[in-house]
């Protein structure tokens, strides 16, 4: 028997639910149904109804009672005002959770306290174990320095900020550990973008710190007020603003340890000045020191000081400071396994290692003792130069492109397929080519277009290899192989000597100069390299002494790294000699830093090939644009200007010729004698770089 709800509705259609608007179903109208409360309607459209014209409603629709549907009417009202209650109290929750309000509670605010957040961040740089900040100084970031300072971390202040990070990136490489710079917000820190890029292109594990207007002052038009971070998202792995003086110490420890995991490079961490100064400091700026007679003007003060509580809430509570777990990625054992099959049926197997075969955890001494037991010939690039010493056996140094057409088995150890290997066009088709590097894109650059890899392993390059020697115990090459690559690297070096001994139209010639320099240097020595044409001509002439004793720029071939190199070399390796081989273009941008190694007594010696003009660019420009515009630089006195900076200069001329030797070696004992110094050398120009790459 039908309920009494469906008899009072029998006959009556939907009548007692509502009026259907006065349209056809057959139409494909949509009925529109007022609902009585507490009714639910779920309609299951259909855009044209049965052809039987009868109404679709119980075949297509169900109306579903809810218990309120049986309610009267004014019952809802206080299940309204519950859910605005709850809301209301749900939302000044949320509000307090925001100002801090219950993290205050729980935790000490010592408003009187002369501690400040530049400590925070000297402890954590203390516990990573660094040993050296490079800064220029700036009144947002004074309270991080002198906190370093009373820590033992030595302070290095430089001329330009570029140079701050450019000697963090050099400690970085030498160290095996973060370099670290510090500078002032705005235009401080833009003046270190270059630097920053040639870090995350170089793969450099850096940390920047960079001072900031206050945090209720940001975006309000404050002194030199940017938006740091989306500047510099770009280019760094991670960036962070710390908003509060408690959170300095996990944000520095997060950055430092994502500026060594992966595919290490540049981190960014900005510390605005009340995160930075002591409490009473920033409460003497932000709250007003009479309190206000008005509402809003309460208001606004329990606001300010509500803000500055949250602010040091918790401050100088003890943290771990130290450094956490890198996640440094590792080749598989199949994909070892692979390679070492593919090598172990190679007639003519090449190597090519790149800066990342030197990053840590493996060490250098491991991972030449692993090249040398492979037995196959190699070449080297970036911070892997001098891996294998000077005049190694396996260290092929010329005709590289020819090279890598003949072997049949290419391992590409941490090198990419850009510009510097043609992109990949090098490679021959017929070769096997095995590709290792920490980064995914960067190892399969270009493939697939120019060069295809026969085993892409993403990994650690220094780990893969010396798993690769593990797989490869007593095998063995022809050594017919390393003798042909041999045999070109003589007549090369034939070829060397014959430009060496041409007279040149004015000055010393550059190739005989870098001979000299070649049989000069130290084994003790670290060598710099900024510059175009004489750097280029320097690369294949001077040979490192040992591995981690060469610093270039790397792929963004940036001028003006020398000076921060050097100072950072220096420092790292106090008993090495640092050689810098400049340009005279590039020199022009490190000048000024004779004074920063002056001031901080840094025994440094930089060789100027002046030849009075960008000849890198002039040789190809004049015979193609038939134009020297932009070129041309003169003849300057750099070593008199290198004087003037308290640093001593030495004057090198077709006049003192046959005292090449002599000038390097008095060079030499005036760096030992604690004085950087300058040497001047006037060169004249050669065919030696015709048809090298400027663009």
């Amino acid at each position: 028997m039908a309920s009494p709800r469906a008899q009072a509705h029998k006959g009556r259609g939907l009548a007692g639910l509502g009026a259907w608007p006065h349209r056809n179903w057959r139409q494909g109208a949509w009925p529109w149904i007022k609902l009585r409360a507490g009714a639910r309607f779920l309609p299951e459209r259909f855009p044209v109804a049965p052809k039987s014209g009868k109404c679709p409603f119980s075949l297509r629709y169900h109306l579903m009672e809810t218990p309120a549907a049986a309610a009267p009417a004014g019952s809802l009202f206080p299940s309204f005002l519950l859910l605005a209650c709850g809301t209301l109290v749900a939302a000044l929750l949320g509000a307090a959770h925001r100002l801090g309000l219950f993290y205050q509670l729980l935790h000490k605010v010592d408003k009187a306290s002369v501690r400040h957040g530049g400590e925070n961040v000297a402890a954590v740089l203390r516990a990573h174990g660094v040993r050296f900040i490079f800064t220029l100084i700036g009144g947002h970031i004074s309270p991080l320095l002198v906190a370093c300072e009373k820590l033992g971390i030595h302070v290095v202040d430089t001329r330009h900020e570029v140079t701050a990070v450019f000697a963090a990136d050099a400690m970085a490489r030498l160290s095996g550990t973060v370099g670290v710079a510090a500078v002032t917000a705005g235009p401080g820190l833009t003046n270190t973008v270059t630097a920053v890029k040639n870090a995350q292109m170089a793969q450099s594990p850096v940390l920047l710190l960079g001072g900031a207007a206050s945090t209720l002052l940001q975006n309000r038009g404050a002194l030199q007020a940017i938006d740091q971070l989306s500047l510099f998202r770009p280019l760094c792995k991670f960036c962070a603003s710390v908003r509060r003086v408690r959170d300095i110490v996990p944000t520095l420890r997060a950055a430092m340890a994502a500026a060594q995991s992966g595919t290490p490079g540049p981190v960014f961490v900005e510390l605005p000045v009340d995160v930075l100064y002591p409490c009473f400091m920033v409460q003497k700026e932000m709250v007003p020191a009479k309190s206000p007679k008005g509402l809003v003007g309460r208001v606004v003060s329990w606001y300010l000081e509500n803000y500055l509580a949250n602010l040091f809430a918790g401050a100088w509570e003890p943290q771990p400071e130290g450094p956490l777990p890198l996640d440094i990625p590792q080749a598989s054992p199949q994909q070892v396994q692979r390679c070492v099959e593919i090598l172990s049926r190679a007639k003519r197997p090449l190597m090519v290692l790149g800066s990342q075969a030197l990053l840590t955890p493996t060490s250098a001494d491991k991972l030449r003792a692993a090249v040398e037991t492979l037995g196959v010939p190699c070449f080297l690039g970036g911070m892997a130069r001098g891996l294998l010493g000077r005049n190694h056996p396996l260290h092929i140094r010329e005709n590289r492109s020819a090279a890598l057409k003949k072997a049949d088995v290419i391992v590409l150890a941490g090198t990419v397929c850009d510009f510097r290997l043609s992109y990949g066009r090098v490679l021959s088709h017929s070769s096997k080519i095995i590709i290792v590097n920490r980064n995914r894109e960067e190892m399969l650059l270009n493939s697939d277009i120019f060069w295809k890899p026969q085993e892409a392993v993403q990994g650690d390059v220094g780990s893969f290899v010396l798993k690769l020697v593990e797989g490869l115990q007593g095998q063995t090459w022809a050594p017919d192989w390393v003798e042909e690559l041999r045999e070109a690297d003589r007549q090369k070096e034939q070829t060397f000597r014959e430009k060496a001994a041409m007279p040149v139209a004015q000055h010393l010639n550059p190739v005989r100069v870098l001979q000299l320099v070649e049989e000069t240097l130290p084994d003790n020595s670290i060598l710099v390299v900024d510059g175009g044409d004489f750097v280029g001509t320097a690369a294949h002439l001077v040979q490192p002494r040992g591995p981690l004793r060469w610093l270039d720029p790397g792929a963004f071939g940036t001028l003006g790294v020398g000076a921060g190199f050097a100072l950072g070399a220096k420092l790292c390796r106090p008993d090495a000699e640092v050689w810098c081989l400049f340009g005279d273009g590039a020199f022009g941008y490190s000048l000024i830093e004779f004074d920063t190694f002056v001031r901080h007594k840094i025994p440094v010696m930089a060789l100027v090939g002046n030849d009075a003009g960008w000849t890198q660019i002039s040789r190809e420009q004049v015979p193609s644009l038939g134009s020297n515009v932009a070129c041309g630089l003169a003849y300057t006195d750099y070593h008199k200007a290198a004087m003037g900076l308290g640093a001593r200069g030495l004057l090198l001329s077709r006049e003192n010729e046959d005292q090449v030797v002599k000038v390097l070696h008095d060079a030499q004992q005036q760096c030992r004698d604690g004085h950087p110094v300058v040497v001047n050398i006037l060169i004249g120009r050669t065919d030696f770089r015709d048809g090298s790459i400027a663009v």
